[in-house]
């Protein structure tokens, strides 16, 4: 059967899903969440997914949320991108850092910049929000300077979860060629066989709403 994630491409959480799915090589489809007309809020979707969240992983009766807990389940499916035994907590510590310092900030500051309508665009808290972004990319540039990969000699769950929203196009605060270390980091995670760009990856597009 084949694997479901229920996404939309707008959504960095659901790359880092989309992703390690696509590189780990399993079958899967992608099912659009409308989510900026409220799929996500719907009675019909928090009935099955209480958190109304996107990603949601669709395995026959199995089902998953959160992005972390997905790339984790591919991990265990497939003996991918978890690390050697030794790294497998460095490897969660680097996620967990993305969900709260990283990611967090990074979806919420682009939200803010280009998917609200400009009038309500809080300056201050855009303004707060990309000081909190630079220095997670501050040290993830330090980090990445003279490694290729986060953890270890390989492509984990880290990497896939710290790119989440660094390949968007859409401004928030985030210029690769600032960060030379993070910039060659990504163009390595770029160049794995099976990569995607998000909007490639995944159904919606800020075109499809008409930004």
């Amino acid at each position: 059967m084949t694997i479901e994630l229920h996404c939309f491409g707008e959504s960095g959480n659901s790359y880092k899903a989309a992703l390690a799915l696509e590189l780990a090589g399993l079958d899967w489809t992608p099912v659009f969440v409308d989510f900026f007309n409220g799929a996500a809020r719907a009675d019909t979707y928090r009935a099955t997914n209480v958190m109304g969240e996107a990603p949601l992983l669709v395995d026959g009766g199995f089902q998953l949320s959160q992005s972390g807990a997905i790339q984790q389940w591919i991990t265990d499916r497939t003996g991918r991108f978890g690390g050697t035994q030794e790294e497998r907590y460095e490897v969660l510590r680097w996620v967990l850092w993305d969900n709260h310092k990283l990611s967090s900030v990074a979806g919420a500051t682009r939200f803010l910049m280009n998917f609200l309508p400009e009038a309500k665009r809080p300056p201050e808290v855009i303004s707060f929000q990309q000081g909190r972004l630079r220095g997670a990319f501050e040290v993830l540039n330090t980090h990445l300077t003279g490694r290729d990969w986060i953890v270890g000699r390989n492509v984990t769950n880290a990497d896939l979860s710290c790119c989440g929203y660094l390949y968007y196009p859409e401004p928030f605060g985030f210029d690769r060629t600032e960060w030379p270390a993070i910039d060659a980091w990504l163009d390595r995670i770029a160049a794995l066989p099976g990569w995607k760009h998000p909007y490639d990856l995944m159904p919606g597009r800020p075109s499809d709403r008409g930004l």
